[in-house]
Order: structure tokens, then C-alpha cells, then sequence
């Protein structure tokens, strides 16, 4: 392979599946893609295969009609393989997982036990099983490599820091579009709204996620899982210009933070290359010739309890988080196509949550019944 690192990209027709295959047409020296997993758009999968010729894929679309649509192209016939195949394979040296929601879970077991390297975009992984996926990193010697650019900024951080010596982890958080609005402007916020965030490019649920807080939250769990400090060690604040995306406070009272232009390809690189940096002329840098102000405020939890559900899903623990994902992605989907308002995503969540009885120490089969009971009683929210 002549040094190249040969990956798989699951979710590859995401946001963050395209992004990463941006990095790689840029340092195609640097990074082979043998494997790509992706939804139902067959289109832009088709395209993908035939601009970066996979070995494998693997597709929820129709299979005859991606046949269809590679043989008008005169595209390469790869093999089509389940994900978790494609995660373990010995062809592939790291895997990107990307997919959204438990669909990430799987395979992202798959790729662990197999001994490969995970660059991990995937928030419900951890938050749903963070317990299950951390132990069988460490029984497997398997390093997670986090691709969300708050904790990306935080594991840049840590580097040649010790452990024992970290104060404080500092996730910040853009704020969203609706930071300003008062609470009695929430409700009526529609789903065209919720979806033009100021800052990041990102899929339609991670998206309003980002306008609740939620995704502030789920992340507050994933710091959890991947940095080892409890929950009282991991603070949230809104810094709206999206420069600074984490911070470390150690035992001294200094803070290192790490700052760029807001753009997913640099997570998303650091991680494919890490120990590597390497140059992309396409990254945006910033211009410190121009003045620039850095704003930094603590968010308002009554405005938007997301956050607060979240982070006591985290520290009730067991299958508590599971249920948190799920109600959410039920709630975002309700949201979005008209059924149920902006304010009412969160009632609907701490509805769920407050009737779920909860397993103290779950099996990945108690996760994935959690999982199920809360998309059932979700689902039902608004008739009740």
C-alpha cells in the first residue's frame, strides 16, 4: 500500500462522511478508502464509488437499483458487505463511524474486538453504551479517537499532560440559533428555522440538537466516557463565535484551549492522521492581522433543559442514556415534521425519561430493550 492508511467510512453520505472524504481526495497520499458504508441515498454512494473505488460497501438503499446506477456510469462493481464485516475486515487499518443513531453501535463493537483503530462521530455510541464500548477498548488494547471538534480540542489538549493533574474539562458550546430568544418565543420556532444553525455545517438532527442543547449534553456524556472525570469536572459554556472549541483546566489554574476556524475537516483529519499533522491547503487558518472579540457565557438551563436532561441521564447511568438518545431522535423527528413544537422536544424526553425504570449495570441486549421501550413510549407522546 505503499504507507497509505486504508480506511472505512460508515455513514459516508452524511455530512461527516462527505467532509471525510474531502480530506481524503486532498491527501490521497496519505489515506487509501478501501470501504464505505452508507444510508439509502444510492446517488451519492454511486458517485463516491466511482470517484474513490472501494473494495466493499455497504448500503440501506436498493442494492439493484446502486447496481443500476454504477453500470450507466461504467463505475467499478465493488463487494457489498454487512457493516460490521466492513469494520473487522483485515483489508482496513482504521474505521470512521459516522452513521447516526445506534446504527454506529454494532459495528463500532465489530471494529474493537477486531483490534482497529475508531475515529468515532458517532455520539449515541458512547452515550448509549459508553460502559460496554470503553471495556472492550481496553480489553482489546483499542484507542477511541474522538472526530467531534469540542472533544477532539480536549484530547489535543491532553497531549504529554498527565491525567492526575486535569482540574476541569471546558466543552463549549455555540448556543445555537435561539440564544437570544426569550422562552415565550420557543414555541413558536419552526423546523426551517431550527435548521439554519450560524455556525457549523451538520446533518438535519444534529442540527436541532444543536438549537435544544441536547447535543451540548450528549456531549458532556462522551467526555465522560472518553476522558475518564466524573460529571462534576466536566463544565459547559457558550462561547458563540465557535474559535474556541474545548478547553483544560489543570490542578495550577492554567487553561489550554484549542482554537481554528470552525470546520469539521480538521477533527476530522486530526483524527485519520493522528500522530500526524498534516498540511491541507484547503483548511481555513486563522488571520490574527484582524480584530476579533472572544464571548464566553454560561448557559441558561431554564431556556433550554436539554442540557440539564442530559447530564442527569449521564450521572443516573445504566440505561438511563439510552433512553435519553432515543426519546430525543423520536422527539427531533415529531419536531420536524410538524407534529409536535420546538419547547415540546424537551417535555417530551424528561416525559420518558421520568417513566422509565431503569437497569443499574445493563447488558448490551438491556441497552438496545431500553432503546426499543423508549422510541414505543415516545412515539405515543402526543396522544397522551
Amino acid at each position: 500500500m505503499g504507507g497509505l492508511k486504508r480506511i472505512a467510512i460508515l455513514g459516508s453520505t452524511g455530512s461527516i462522511g462527505q467532509q471525510t472524504l474531502e480530506v481524503a481526495r486532498v491527501l490521497k497520499r496519505k489515506f487509501s478508502v478501501v470501504g464505505l458504508g452508507a444510508g439509502s441515498n444510492t446517488r451519492l454512494l454511486a458517485s463516491q464509488i466511482r470517484e474513490f473505488q472501494p473494495r466493499m460497501i455497504s448500503s440501506q438503499g436498493s442494492e439493484a437499483e446502486l447496481r443500476q446506477t454504477l453500470a450507466r456510469g461504467h463505475a467499478p462493481s465493488p463487494k457489498v458487505v454487512p457493516l460490521e464485516e466492513m469494520a473487522s475486515h483485515p483489508d482496513v487499518d482504521l474505521v470512521l463511524i459516522a452513521t447516526s443513531g445506534k446504527a454506529g453501535l454494532a459495528p463500532t463493537l465489530a471494529a474493537i474486538r477486531a483490534r482497529k483503530d475508531v475515529a468515532l462521530a458517532n455520539k449515541e455510541v458512547l452515550v448509549m453504551a459508553g460502559a460496554i464500548v470503553m471495556a472492550e477498548a481496553r480489553k482489546h488494547g483499542v484507542k477511541i479517537r474522538p472526530v467531534d471538534s469540542e472533544h477532539s480540542a480536549i484530547w489535543q489538549c491532553l497531549k504529554g499532560e498527565q491525567r492526575k493533574r486535569v482540574a476541569r474539562l471546558l466543552l463549549t458550546a455555540s448556543g445555537g440559533p435561539f440564544l437570544c430568544y426569550p422562552a415565550k418565543r420557543l414555541k413558536a420556532i419552526t423546523p426551517e428555522q431550527a435548521l439554519r444553525h450560524p455556525t457549523w455545517k451538520m446533518g438535519k438532527r444534529v442540527t436541532i440538537d444543536s438549537a435544544t442543547l441536547m447535543n451540548k449534553g450528549m456531549e458532556v456524556i462522551e467526555a465522560h466516557w472518553l476522558f475518564g472525570l466524573p460529571y462534576s469536572r466536566i463544565s459547559v459554556v457558550v462561547h458563540t463565535e465557535s474559535i474556541v472549541h474545548s478547553m483544560v483546566q489543570f490542578a495550577d489554574g492554567s487553561i489550554k484551549a484549542q482554537l481554528s476556524r470552525p470546520d469539521m475537516r480538521l477533527p476530522i483529519q486530526y483524527a485519520l492522521g493522528y500522530p500526524d499533522r498534516h498540511s491541507n491547503p484547503e483548511l481555513p487558518v486563522m488571520d490574527w492581522g484582524k480584530a476579533m472579540a472572544l464571548n464566553f457565557e454560561p448557559p441558561d438551563l431554564v431556556r433550554f433543559p436539554c442540557l440539564r436532561l442530559a447530564r442527569e441521564a449521564g450521572e443516573k447511568g445504566g440505561t438511563y442514556p439510552a433512553v435519553l438518545c432515543a426519546a430525543d431522535e423520536v422527539a427531533v423527528e415529531l419536531f420536524l415534521s410538524h407534529r409536535i413544537v420546538f419547547s415540546d422536544i424537551a417535555r417530551l424526553v424528561e416525559d420518558t425519561l421520568d417513566h422509565h425504570r431503569g437497569v443499574k449495570r445493563p447488558s448490551l441486549e438491556d441497552v438496545l430493550e431500553a432503546d426499543a421501550w423508549a422510541r414505543k413510549y415516545a412515539a405515543k407522546w402526543r396522544s397522551r
